[in-house]
C-alpha cells in the first residue's frame, strides 16, 4: 500500500506513542497491508523485520507492566544482520511501518527494552540481532505530542532556510526518538544534506527515523544525502 506525501505528512503530525491497546485482533486487511510493507522494507533494506500478531507473551512480563504497556499482542520485531549501519536502517524502515499503521488507523510505540526477548515469537538467524520491537494495535487513546527543542538546535545553518529544508526540519522534529532525546542535526552542504546523530541511547536508530521524516517533509526530489 503506497501512501502519498500528504497522507504521510498527516500521519507524521498525528502519530504519538501509545502503549495501551484494545483487546481485539487486527483486521485481516490491515494485517495484509502491514505485511506487504514489512516485505517491501526487508527487500529494500536488507533486513529481517517480522510482523507478529496475536502473541501476548513478549509483553506479559514485569518489565512490560512497569513500562505501562497493556494488551500488546501485535508487534514488528526489528531484526537484521549485524552491521555498522543496522540500527539506522531499522529506524528508517521501521518508521515506514509506523506511518503506514498510523494512516490505517492503528497506534504504535517504539520499544527498546520493555518486552521479553525470551518469550517473544522471534526468528533470529545466525549472525542476526534483535534490536527492539514496534508495538501496534487499536489504541485506547491517541497519545500526546511531546515537547521539542527549538529548531536552531537541529542545524548549523542560519535562517532563513530554503522552504524545502524548513519543511524537512519541521517533519524531523516530530519524529519519535528514544526518551525524546532528539540528538540529531541536519547540515546543508554544497551538494546535499548531511544528517548526524550525537552519542546517546539508540541514537543511530533515531537517526534513521528522523531521516525518513526529513525526506517526507523536504521532498526527496529537492535534495540528496551526502
Amino acid at each position: 500500500m503506497k501512501l502519498d506525501r500528504d497522507t504521510l505528512l498527516k500521519a507524521i503530525r498525528e502519530r504519538h506513542s501509545v502503549r495501551a491497546y484494545e483487546d481485539r485482533p487486527l483486521d485481516d486487511d490491515l494485517i495484509r497491508h502491514i505485511q506487504d510493507e514489512v516485505d517491501n522494507c526487508n527487500r529494500q533494506g536488507g533486513l529481517h523485520l517480522q510482523l507478529i500478531t496475536d502473541e501476548p507473551n513478549a509483553f506479559n512480563s514485569a518489565i512490560a507492566h512497569y513500562g505501562h504497556f497493556s494488551n500488546v499482542s501485535n508487534y514488528v520485531a526489528l531484526i537484521g544482520k549485524k552491521s555498522e549501519d543496522l540500527d539506522e536502517r531499522l529506524g528508517y524502515y521501521g518508521e515506514r511501518i509506523v506511518l503506514l499503521a498510523q494512516a490505517l488507523g492503528l497506534r504504535t510505540c517504539w520499544v527498546g527494552i520493555s518486552f521479553s526477548k525470551r518469550k517473544g515469537r522471534f526468528d533470529i538467524k545466525e549472525g542476526e540481532k534483535l534490536r527492539g520491537v514496534i508495538s501496534l494495535g487499536y489504541g485506547k487513546y491517541n497519545g500526546r505530542q511531546h515537547k521539542s527543542k527549538p529548531v536552531h538546535e537541529f542545524t548549523d545553518c542560519v535562517e532563513p532556510f530554503p522552504t524545502w529544508f524548513a519543511d524537512g526540519l519541521d517533519a524531523a522534529m516530530l519524529a519519535p526518538t528514544a526518551v525524546n532525546q532528539q540528538k540529531f542535526r541536519f547540515i546543508m552542504q554544497p551538494d546535499g544534506v548531511t544528517a548526524k546523530a550525537s552519542w546517546g541511547f539508540y541514537t543511530k536508530m533515531d537517526l534513521g527515523i528522523v531521516k525518513l521524516h526529513f525526506e517526507i517533509g523536504a521532498g526527496k526530489e529537492n535534495f540528496k544525502w551526502v
